[in-house]
């Protein structure tokens, strides 16, 4: 690695999301994926997803969520396993911590989330 390169890989953005404004931070930590997702300017629910070891089927393998901090509700690893489930698979399957604050969790804009956290890849 050379000396211009930072230790920690990090990128972000913002974009608007069905009229609402859309921050996303992705950061590469050795052993995590960190990705931040909020409409309200704060971290929100945070949320840890992994490749389950247990899965049979390598070709598609599954993913459990678990609130670490925040609200425990049925949408939140709904939303998490479809905004983080690619970013893990793309990065070695790696787990992801996700922080989620978000007004609009329609599918529509959970589709444009994903393409913004694909825009903003560092893994």
């Amino acid at each position: 690695m050379s000396s211009t390169e930072p230790i920690i890989r990090s990128r972000q953005t913002e974009k608007e999301v069905n009229g609402i404004s859309t921050q996303v931070v992705c950061t590469e930590f050795s052993n995590y994926i960190f990705v931040v997702i909020t409409q309200y300017g704060k971290i929100g629910t945070l949320i840890s997803v992994t490749p389950d070891s247990r899965s049979n089927d390598i070709s598609t393998p599954t993913f459990s969520t678990k609130v670490l901090l925040g609200k425990e509700e049925p949408l939140t690893h709904v939303c998490a396993r479809n905004l983080a489930t690619f970013v893990s698979q793309e990065a070695r399957n790696r787990p992801v911590l996700l922080g989620l604050a978000l007004k609009d969790s329609s599918i529509d804009a959970i589709k444009e989330m994903k393409e913004i956290v694909k825009s903003c890849q560092v893994w």
